[in-house]
């Protein structure tokens, strides 16, 4: 789920159609705003799903980073036909990766501290916000009592979360792994600090454009099941695509800003993985956040791995459309990339106004017929911590 609109087929058919959900947005969202700009927020939201599994008391009491994740993750273990299905209990993990916490919860916390001056918050402050919660209120939900665990590695949190999901399953530690991301960052606070970083556009998400100014903020989930090939083959699964190579790098270099040789070397790393040449044409879902200095970097670094090969691939940039979930957002491109391989379709890169000589790399800039079999979906965070996933078409 995202701006776009709850589940996958509402995502996958705004996102193809070149509809964004990038708007004028201000905060709080109830009362007179203090901060106003775009954003790409989660304008509704059904829970109705949960009420079969969940108290409806308990649902309320949770922080929308959980809630969003639950929401997701509950629409793929149905689809999946996993619900009440006994390898929840014994042979399944979860992986949830989430760039922070819940910022909601954190923000009401402060405002009875500092602006109401109480000297006590609520007593779950602390259980509702952490950056666990998603994880272990998902393995409550559903059964789950193998690993539960979460990562946070800033934007490649959700990327991180599937390639370890894939290994996971590789080396005989799951049957299962439901793994993704989930982000709720669009609260006064969090917006504030991402403003006050100068890192936020003023109009719109425009990756690899000309006189694009930064990245816009979205909120939402996005969750995968994951299992070993012959496990889903032999219980009848619907099987959407392949996840069969993942590489992760550290720059080593800077906190905020991205290194090309870091970028080149998970790119690399994926492909070796995968055992999938790098002359093969693909589809690179890319992690075009719309900012000066990092499209420019992962240009030049997707045109550095793949040479004179990559005028046979195609590139596209759904930051564009959904604008950036942080932590969830690498599951959710990767999810709409595999949707694309499917499809034969690529959507469109939104809000482009003219092209940069920096970032020449073939960009989807309308919507386009494919015939790719790979995917290679971009993640890269501050830190320097990179993710690369590499897709298939079932």
């Amino acid at each position: 789920m995202s701006g776009l609109g709850q589940g996958l087929a509402a995502n996958w058919s705004r996102t193809i159609e070149g509809h964004g959900a990038i708007t004028a947005f201000a905060l709080p969202r109830d009362g007179e705003p203090r901060l106003s700009g775009p954003a790409a927020p989660i304008r509704e939201l059904d829970q109705s799903g949960l009420a079969v599994h969940f108290d409806r008391r308990a649902v309320g009491q949770i922080d929308p980073l959980t809630r969003f994740a639950l929401v997701a993750a509950t629409e793929a273990i149905e689809d999946a036909g996993l619900i009440g299905d006994p390898v929840l209990n014994r042979r399944t993990a979860i992986l949830i990766g989430c760039g922070s916490g819940g910022n909601e919860t954190f923000d009401g916390a402060y405002r009875r501290l500092y602006e109401r001056g109480q000297t006590k918050v609520h007593p779950q402050t602390i259980p509702t916000a952490m950056i666990s919660a998603p994880a272990s209120q998902l393995a409550m939900l559903f059964g789950i009592h193998g690993p539960a665990l979460t990562i946070a590695s800033a934007c490649a949190s959700s990327a991180h979360a599937l390639g370890e999901a894939m290994h996971m399953i590789r080396a005989g530690r799951a049957d299962v792994v439901i793994a993704g991301g989930t982000e709720a960052c669009l609260t006064l606070g969090s917006w504030v600090a991402w403003s006050s970083l100068g890192a936020l556009a003023t109009d719109t998400c425009r990756p690899f454009s000309i006189d694009r100014q930064g990245m816009v903020l979205g909120e939402g989930a996005a969750i995968l099941v994951l299992e070993a090939w012959d496990h889903a083959v032999a219980r009848g699964a619907t099987i959407h695509g392949e996840l069969i190579g993942y590489g992760a790098t550290s720059d080593a270099a800077h906190i905020t800003m991205p290194d090309q040789t870091g970028i080149e070397a998970a790119i690399r790393a994926a492909h070796a993985d995968a055992g999938l040449p790098l002359d093969v044409p693909v589809l690179i879902s890319s992690h075009g956040t719309g900012t000066r200095l990092n499209d420019a970097t992962e240009a030049a670094a997707i045109r550095a791995v793949y040479g004179d090969a990559l005028s046979e691939s195609l590139v596209i940039a759904t930051k564009s459309a959904h604008g950036h979930l942080i932590g969830g957002s690498g599951a959710l491109e990767f999810l709409l990339g595999l949707k694309a391989l499917q499809a034969g379709r690529a959507p469109a890169i939104l809000n482009h106004v003219g092209d940069d000589p920096a970032c020449d790399i073939p960009l989807a800039l309308a919507r386009s017929d494919i015939a790719y079999d790979h995917l290679v979906s971009n993640s890269f965070a501050f830190g320097g911590l990179n993710a690369v996933l590499i897709g298939r078409r079932a």
